[in-house]
């Protein structure tokens, strides 16, 4: 009584209810070409959004280590841009969602996608804030000489791995993901050495070059945090094994 209720409908909601239609296979290829068209898209965005982020993280390091106001200006300007990349992609994204209810892999890679644009987003706000620190204190350095040289190994280490997020999105590389993951602990080490600098009784510097040190090591620690998470996010596309839940690896919490 209920299967015939539910397809021939005798009464209430039911009434005048017909099987549902099988779907055509030419239907059905065409959804397939209309979805891949999509993904292509959405991937074509993120790998924009991902040479905006390097260009930002490059363009931070120079406003910084060399007081140039020209380029912190150009990276607090373009990152408007990743911002409205980052609405684009989560929105295309959500349309693919709803309309082409995908599942396994591919809304593996719908949803891992949406997350990469949002910390591809939060790196873009991280490398404007150290360009705001530096336009800030213009013309003067927002840092005291004797820790130059440690935020210098700091964004050379950041540069590094912006190339390496280009690279690694770009080609979908897991190795180049798995040197993301495994280097971080170089740039941990290098914010331990920012901290104790801050903390020591006989600072060589001013009360907002203390501030600078303590914030601006913080915001290169978290560009690091999240190229991690971006590394691991992609590592998941492609196998479907989610790094950050293997127990021999100590690299932090996932912070999506």
């Amino acid at each position: 009584m209920a299967a015939r209720f539910l397809y021939t409908g005798t009464g209430m909601r039911g009434m005048d209810r017909q099987p549902p239609r099988p779907m055509d296979p030419m239907e059905g290829n065409q959804m397939r070409v209309i979805f891949n068209e999509g993904l292509k898209a959405v991937a074509d965005d993120l790998d924009h959004m991902a040479r905006n982020v390097r260009d930002a993280i490059h363009g931070a390091g120079q406003a910084l280590l060399n007081t140039d106001l020209d380029a912190a200006q150009t990276v607090i300007d373009n990152d408007a841009e990743t911002d409205a990349l980052s609405t684009s992609i989560v929105n295309q994204c959500v349309e693919l969602l709803a309309r082409q209810n995908p599942v396994a892999t591919d809304l593996r890679v719908v949803v891992s996608t949406m997350r990469l644009a949002i910390t591809f987003e939060r790196m873009g706000d991280l490398a404007r804030h150290i360009a705001e620190s530096a336009r800030r204190t213009y013309p003067d350095s927002p840092l005291p000489q004797d820790i130059v040289d440690t935020f210098a190994q700091m964004q050379q280490f950041l540069d590094v791995t912006a190339d390496r997020l280009v690279t690694m999105l770009a080609d979908r590389d897991t190795k180049v993901a798995d040197q993301i993951i495994h280097d971080d602990d170089v740039l941990d080490e290098l914010h331990k050495k920012t901290l104790e600098f801050a903390q020591s009784e006989d600072f060589p510097g001013t009360n907002q070059q203390l501030i600078n040190v303590v914030l601006i090591g913080r915001f290169m620690e978290r560009l690091g945090d999240h190229a991690v998470s971006a590394a691991r996010r992609v590592v998941f596309i492609v196998s479907g094994f989610d790094p950050s839940k293997e127990p021999d690896r100590d690299e932090g919490t996932d912070i999506d």
